[in-house]
């Protein structure tokens, strides 16, 4: 089943003697339950890739499709919906709340949505990623593994069609950035998850089942 589409997708910045092409006209299917790394040098626009498709950025032109609905033609309120509800984010930061409780920030995007919590699905996802003890403990008393661990299990709790994951081994060491990877690879085969990544490290790409390379804002190369 196709989840995300794009047709020659564009984000341009400046013009004329200024014009930086981010990303140019990027055309590329991905199927629920991929699990993808994105890889290129620094300022090759694998980010700007990453953040068109999650509606963090609007493109200069070209088509976004996830689920079949065109991103790229919602309003700026439209797309804070989408996001709330079909796009789960794992960042390099893992950008939870330190005044919450390790459930508390797990849940919090579904409470923010007025929608009701799947206890049962929740209590999964901490059971899979080893978090089932430390529901009721403060962020700052987990390790830096443990707190991408509840960052991934935040990201998936609402269901979404897409995760994206940012560099999200960035600020951990190589045993518990394998760590970590390995549970993503683990949760995107349970849950039939769609999941792209970007990464610099060439060991972590090798983990996904799909690799594209970017280069100048382009598709280098889709390997499978």
């Amino acid at each position: 089943m196709e989840i995300l589409k794009t047709e020659q997708l564009s984000k341009h910045y400046g013009k004329e003697e200024t014009l930086v092409k981010a990303v140019d006209n990027v055309s590329l299917t991905v199927s629920q339950g991929e699990f993808i790394a994105i890889v290129g040098r620094s300022g090759s626009g694998k980010s700007t890739l990453l953040h068109l498709i999650g509606g963090l950025e609007t493109p200069t032109s070209g088509k976004l499709y996830v689920n079949g609905q065109d991103i790229s033609q919602l309003s700026a309120d439209e797309l804070t919906i989408f996001r709330r509800r079909k796009i789960g984010f794992v960042f390099q930061q893992y950008n939870l709340l330190p005044l919450m409780t390790v459930y508390d920030n797990i849940v919090l995007p579904i409470q923010l949505d007025g929608g009701d919590v799947d206890e049962a699905y929740v209590n999964e996802l901490l059971h899979l990623l080893g978090l089932t003890d430390k529901i009721h403990v403060l962020p700052g008393k987990l390790s830096g593994g443990q707190q991408q661990r509840v960052a991934i299990a935040r990201a998936l709790a609402t269901k979404p069609a897409i995760v994206l994951a940012d560099e999200p081994t960035g600020n951990l060491d190589s045993v518990t950035s394998l760590d970590v990877l390995g549970l993503m690879n683990a949760t995107s085969r349970k849950y039939n998850q769609t999941v792209l990544m970007i990464t610099h490290d060439e060991k972590i790409a090798q983990m996904a089942n799909r690799i594209i390379r970017i280069e100048d804002g382009r598709i280098a190369g889709d390997a499978q």
